[in-house]
C-alpha cells in the first residue's frame, strides 16, 4: 500500500458558557464544551488500512455549576458533568491472508454514542490582591461503546466476525490541575500552571479484525497508555485600556510510548506555543482571537496483530497541529 497521506484533516469546534451571581456569595453556571476530540482520516489504500483508515472519538459535555465565595479570599465551586461520547471507526479487512490468494480487501465498520457522567470541584484561594492560586479535580468519566460490526466482503472467512456485538470500555481520565495567576505591576501578569492526567486507566482504543487462512477473528486493542505531566508559563501584557495581549508555552509528556503507538491515535509528548488579544469593544463587551501551534515532532510506529502477524510500521514526521480560536464576552 501508500503511504498514510496526511491524516488530519480541519475539525471544528465551539462552546458556550453563562454564568451568574446570585449575591454576593452564590453563583451559578452552564457550560458546553468539547471535552476532547480527534479524527484519523488515512488513505484508503494506505500500507495501515487493516489497523485504520477512518476513525473518530469525541466527547461533548454538558456541565451545570454551582460556586460559593466565602470570602476575598477563599472560592469553591462544584460541576457536574454529563458527556456525549461518539465513536466511529472504518477499518479494511485483509481478505488475503498471507497473500495466499488474490482477494480485494474487506471493511467493518464500528458506530456508538454513549453518554459518561462525573464531576468537577475547583478552588481559589486569593490570600493578596493580584494573586489567585488555583486547584481543580475533573474524575474519571467511563464511556461504554457496543456496537455489531458491520462486515463487507464476501467468503466464509469474514461469516464468523460479521455482525459481532463489540464492547470498547473507554475511561476518560481524572485530572488534576494547579494554576497561578499573579499581577505584577498595573500592566504586566504571570500565569503558571502544572496538571496530572491519569491515561493509564483509559482502557481500550480500538477494534481490531485478524485473518488467518482459517478464518478471522475479532478483538479489542488496549490503548497502552500511561499518566502524563503537563507544565505552563505564560503572561499577560495590558498594552491600552482596550488591549490586553496573551503569549505562553506549555509541555506535555506522552500518554504512549513508541513501542505501544497506535495508527488508530497517534500521539506523543508535544511543546506548545500560543498567543492571542483581547479588544475591549465597551465595558460590556470584549472579543478575542487566539492562535496555538502544537509541535510532535517524529513519531514511529510499529504496529502488528498477534495471530497473522499483519504488520505497519513507519513514522509520522514533523507532526504539528494548528488552532484557531475566536470568542465574545458579554456582560448583561
Amino acid at each position: 500500500g501508500s503511504g498514510s497521506g496526511n491524516a488530519l484533516d480541519p475539525i471544528p469546534g465551539g462552546s458556550f458558557f453563562i454564568s451568574h451571581e446570585l449575591d454576593e456569595h452564590w453563583s451559578v453556571g452552564f457550560g458546553q464544551y468539547g471535552d476532547f476530540g480527534l479524527a484519523v482520516n488515512y488513505d484508503n489504500d494506505w500500507s495501515g488500512r487493516f489497523f485504520a483508515q477512518n476513525s473518530s472519538l469525541l466527547g461533548l459535555s454538558l456541565v451545570p455549576s454551582v460556586a460559593y465565595r466565602f470570602n476575598e479570599q477563599w472560592s469553591v465551586g462544584l460541576g457536574i458533568k454529563a458527556m456525549y461520547g461518539m465513536l466511529k471507526a472504518d477499518t479494511a479487512i485483509d481478505r488475503s491472508p498471507f497473500g495466499f490468494t488474490d482477494r480485494s480487501d474487506g471493511q467493518f465498520k464500528y458506530r456508538d454514542n454513549t453518554w459518561g457522567y462525573g464531576a468537577n470541584v475547583g478552588v481559589i484561594y486569593a490570600p493578596q490582591p493580584g494573586t489567585r492560586i488555583g486547584l481543580t479535580y475533573t474524575s474519571q468519566v467511563d464511556l461504554d461503546f457496543e456496537d455489531r460490526l458491520d462486515v463487507k466482503g464476501d467468503g466464509r472467512l469474514l461469516e464468523r466476525v460479521n455482525n459481532t456485538e463489540t464492547e470498547l470500555d473507554m475511561k476518560v481520565p481524572q485530572t488534576v490541575t494547579l494554576s497561578l495567576f499573579q499581577q505584577l505591576d498595573r500592566q504586566w501578569a504571570l500565569l503558571a500552571s502544572a496538571n496530572w492526567q491519569d491515561w493509564s486507566e483509559f482502557g481500550d482504543i480500538a477494534v481490531e479484525v485478524d485473518t488467518t487462512a482459517f478464518g478471522a477473528q475479532s478483538t479489542t486493542v488496549d490503548a497502552g497508555f500511561k499518566d502524563t505531566w503537563h507544565l505552563s508559563l505564560g503572561a499577560q501584557y495590558q498594552a491600552t485600556e482596550q488591549w490586553l495581549w496573551n503569549f505562553g508555552v506549555a509541555y506535555d509528556s506522552s500518554a504512549v510510548s513508541d513501542s505501544n503507538r497506535s495508527v488508530v491515535v497517534p500521539m506523543g509528548e508535544s511543546w506548545r506555543i500560543a498567543t492571542g488579544a483581547t479588544y475591549a469593544l465597551n465595558k460590556d463587551t470584549d472579543v478575542n482571537v487566539s492562535w496555538a501551534m502544537v509541535w510532535l515532532g517524529d513519531m514511529p510506529v510499529d504496529q502488528a496483530k498477534s495471530v497473522s502477524g499483519n504488520r505497519v510500521s513507519g513514522q509520522f514526521d514533523n507532526a504539528w497541529i494548528q488552532a484557531l480560536a475566536g470568542n465574545m464576552t458579554w456582560r448583561f
